[in-house]
């Protein structure tokens, strides 16, 4: 009997168990969960659950049992990975833009998943199954910067538990559409998926999930804003749907923002520049810094250079 076992991240939270594990179990379909939990196959948190209308919270333990051994999962690739720090429990990891963090559909190989295998040599947390090995949380594909990677379970359910009350530092770069009267504010709105569009999300107040953005303006550039945010939350799309939503969409966000991005930005400027965490095992606070990466530094050049010229010719 083979068992996959998964965490559930905030993103995830507050949705019903059959729609979360499709999602999370690689391959699998609605009706074939909803079979698994009829014939008590699917635990939460070590209690057998029977309900497929169960809405699961952040940090749940959630166990699938299976008849037959899973025979596909993600393989090791010798891709370079840009390791920033690394022990025995765990390694932090600086992601380029256009990397899909773990194998989906349309993205079996290639992925941080199969590059960190290869590194860490089959040393990862079993947490998440065979498709997510090691990974605690995730950032989009062309969102460029930190991720923590967990290399046994005991380590991957510390730091679940710290995204799940908030204590990991997310502090993130962005270029966004149109200036700001403020220097500082807080976007406090709630995010689903989109009823009109299931590959967007967007703020919803019925039923949303709960999500709130920190954001300071670094530099202004006119018809565009440099700015850090601060993740209090962890929504699917959160950064780029709040400040979509507040009219200040990203740039190079063409799910989001215009279709045609100013600066030949290719996907949008989303760096995730420091990742805090207290160290499940020495129990000190660890920060990490990423810099900005070379097409991002390029645009802010751009911008900075179009601002002076602006500046020298007021006409």
């Amino acid at each position: 009997m083979t068992k996959l076992t998964f965490i559930i991240e905030e993103q995830d939270a507050d949705e019903r168990i059959d729609v979360v594990l499709t999602r999370l179990f690689e391959g699998a379909t609605r009706s074939g969960i909803q079979k698994l939990i009829e014939r008590e196959r699917v635990c939460v948190n070590g209690t057998v659950n029977g309900s497929k209308n169960r809405r699961i919270k952040e940090g749940d333990l959630v166990e699938i049992c299976l008849e037959e051994p899973v025979l596909s999962g993600a393989s090791p690739e010798n891709i370079p990975i840009a390791v920033i720090y690394e022990d025995d429990d765990l390694l932090v990891v600086d992601k380029p833009k256009g990397m899909v963090v773990h194998p989906a559909a349309g993205n079996l190989t290639g992925t941080l998943v199969n590059g960190i295998m290869h590194h860490c040599r089959g040393q990862l947390s079993s947490i998440n199954g065979v498709i997510r090995p090691g990974i605690v949380h995730r950032i989009d594909k062309d969102t460029s910067g930190l991720l923590v990677i967990a290399k046994n379970d005991r380590t991957h359910q510390s730091l679940a538990e710290q995204f799940a009350v908030h204590s990991v530092t997310r502090v993130y770069r962005a270029i966004v559409y149109n200036n700001f009267t403020e220097d500082e504010g807080v976007i406090d709105a709630p995010i689903a998926r989109d009823p009109k569009n299931r590959l967007r999300m967007a703020v919803i107040q019925k039923n949303g999930k709960n999500a709130k953005t920190h954001y300071r303006v670094l530099e202004r550039f006119g018809n565009f804003t440099y700015i850090e945010a601060v993740l209090e939350t962890g929504r699917t799309h959160q950064i780029r749907v709040h400040m979509a939503h507040i009219k200040h969409p990203l740039l190079g966000d063409e799910l989001y923002g215009p279709k045609k991005a100013a600066f030949k930005a290719e996907g949008q400027m989303l760096h995730a520049g420091i990742l805090g965490f207290m160290h499940p095992s020495i129990g000190e606070y660890m920060e990490f810094d990423s810099p900005l990466p070379a097409d991002f530094e390029e645009i802010l050049r751009k911008l900075r250079s179009n601002a002076l010229c602006s500046i020298a010719d007021p006409s």
